[in-house]
């Protein structure tokens, strides 16, 4: 283990970094615990070096559940703080939902009919924030208690949200099963070959609709996991390769669309 938390007192924590640096950790309330957590993390502990970006989950898993006696009312304060902020934009101008409220509002405007499919849902906030209202809605992601956790919060949140586990190159759904498709910031974790297979799995699902959001970026970045970059073109060529209707814009990032 590369760190160890130890609660100090009643307002902070001491983040033991590989036992040589200790950095204090306020304590955060379940009314401000949120996905801000993120780009602290990642400004605090892995640009200054303090933590390498592989040990940036376990870290943020262990900060989240030291919020709360049971774990699981952690998460889902951290979920509902999360949601709200992104519907109305987050409170720090600076934070990782200010950043991602505009990409998540895109997304919900380029929705057609009431079938979602999520592919590399993560948390699932965009996908709890469909169900919220009123869409019926399956996220996918490669990593089962992530998708256990999202089961468990959603029912905490009075909504339903098919959660399941599987790889988004050979979706276990029926072709055909979604009006709309999405894969929002996915496909920059994946190496080109399994992008491409990725897209045509959306594709197979998609009845009406795919939608592919990335984020544009002169390099990847390795603390979100990133392994490629893309442009403008790149996305046109993806879509090109689909013989689809699509279009490319640009808002906080780059979008694709394809219309059957």
């Amino acid at each position: 283990m590369d760190y160890v938390i130890n609660r100090t007192d009643t307002s902070s924590w001491t983040l033991d970094v590989r036992h040589t640096a200790a950095v204090t950790v306020p304590m955060i309330g379940l009314d401000r615990l949120d996905n801000d957590l993120a780009g602290w993390l990642d400004r605090v502990l892995i640009r200054p070096g303090l933590l390498p970006p592989s040990a940036f989950e376990d870290a943020f898993v262990a900060i989240v559940q030291a919020c709360a006696p049971d774990p699981l009312d952690a998460w889902t304060a951290f979920y509902r703080n999360t949601i709200d902020g992104l519907v109305h934009g987050g409170t720090d101008p600076g934070g990782t939902i200010a950043e991602f409220a505009p990409v998540h509002e895109r997304a919900v405007s380029l929705v057609e009919g009431t079938d979602v499919v999520e592919l590399g849902s993560c948390f699932g906030f965009l996908s709890l924030r469909l169900a919220r209202a009123g869409l019926r809605v399956t996220a996918l992601d490669l990593v089962p208690g992530t998708m256990r956790l999202l089961t468990q919060v959603a029912a905490r949140l009075g909504v339903t949200v098919a959660a399941v586990a599987g790889d988004v190159t050979a979706v276990p759904l029926a072709a055909g099963c979604a009006d709309t498709v999405l894969a929002v910031h996915l496909l920059e974790h994946l190496p080109e070959e399994d992008g491409a297979t990725a897209l045509a799995e959306m594709v197979r699902l998609a009845r009406r609709r795919v939608v592919v959001a990335v984020p544009f970026e002169d390099e990847p970045n390795p603390t979100w996991g990133h392994v490629r970059c893309f442009d403008p073109r790149a996305l046109a060529d993806l879509g090109a390769s689909t013989g689809l209707r699509h279009q490319v814009r640009e808002h906080h990032g780059g979008w694709l669309v394809l219309d059957r």
